[in-house]
């Protein structure tokens, strides 16, 4: 499905779902399709597809927010680290066009080798 405005999931969200976090110009939710337990999502409450296109308020209560986040999940789910990403256009795999940044809680032994980390979007890439 292509989304918009008038149909974008974080535009048009399901209060049942319910936010974890919220500001004055963004929430957060737990992911959907979580990759690991606490995977969060930042969300502006403006709608736009790249995070380059945010106002610079807007950048900063999505990073202040973004901390807040992680402190909650640190606390909730207690991690051994982090992994911090934003999707911007289809090429880089973004498949809602309302930007959002991932906060991906990491566990020790939940991957084989991590060596590399976001650097593995291109697996050949990763180890250098």
């Amino acid at each position: 499905m292509k989304y918009n405005e008038h149909n974008c999931p974080f535009c048009h969200w399901d209060a049942s779902r319910g936010i974890i976090l919220k500001s004055e110009n963004a929430f957060a939710i737990f992911d959907k399709f979580p990759v690991s337990p606490g995977h969060a999502l930042i969300i502006p409450n403006r709608h736009t597809s790249s995070y380059f296109d945010l106002l610079p308020a807007e950048q900063s209560h999505c990073m202040q927010l973004l901390n807040e986040v992680k402190q909650m999940v640190s606390e909730q789910f207690n991690p051994d680290g982090f992994n911090v990403g934003i999707n911007v256009n289809e090429a880089a795999g973004q498949t809602v066009p309302h930007v959002h940044i991932h906060l991906i809680p990491r566990y020790h032994g939940d991957v084989t080798n991590p060596l590399g980390g976001v650097r593995g979007v291109i697996p050949h890439k990763k180890e250098y």
